[in-house]
């Protein structure tokens, strides 16, 4: 099946971009942990200033789930600045369903998301996955990527909402 359209995000598909965030999220077996809205990635995504993008992959009518869907794939991203480095294609969130990895969907998307960081004269694309994910590993290191957390050892730090609440209260 090598039938498949790449496209920028609509409106519209907002639904399908969150239950395939659901879905990767399921996969991770982190799915209590996602508490975006539609109401959020419309607002977020599809304003004036978004502050994300997203790429999603559609089949034909006649290469739909069995639950209907024919947005089978997405990628989200954003652009970010590195002062060292310059410009950078952050990469989110990327995602194809189970049953429609194999046919070169993930490697089309990856391949347009290059494009992507090469047209707006990006140093880098960069992205995080999860130790547990050795599929996703292989996938991305088979294709140049490195791993920062080895070759550079960096950690990946977060301040949860309730801290940033408790920071920005200090005097």
């Amino acid at each position: 099946m090598a039938n498949f359209n790449l496209r920028k995000a609509e409106p519209k598909d907002v639904p399908d971009i969150l239950r395939l965030i659901k879905e990767l999220a399921r996969y991770e077996e982190m799915e209590d942990q996602v508490k975006l809205t539609e109401k959020d990635l419309l607002e977020d995504g599809f304003g004036d200033q978004p502050f994300y993008h997203c790429v999603v992959a559609e089949v034909p009518t006649e290469h739909q789930t069995a639950e209907g869907y024919s947005v089978i794939g997405f990628a989200m991203y954003y652009f970010t600045y590195d002062p060292w480095i310059g410009k950078l294609l952050y990469l989110e969130d990327f995602f194809v369903m189970n049953e429609y990895r194999g046919f070169g969907i993930g490697s089309e998307i990856l391949k347009k998301l290059s494009e992507t960081a090469v047209k707006t004269r990006c140093s880098s694309m960069h992205f995080i996955v999860a130790e547990s994910n050795q599929a996703s590993i292989n996938f991305y290191k088979r294709r140049g990527a490195l791993d920062l957390s080895l070759e550079e050892g960096w950690r990946l730090f977060r301040i949860d909402k309730q801290n940033l609440l408790k920071l920005s209260a200090e005097e």
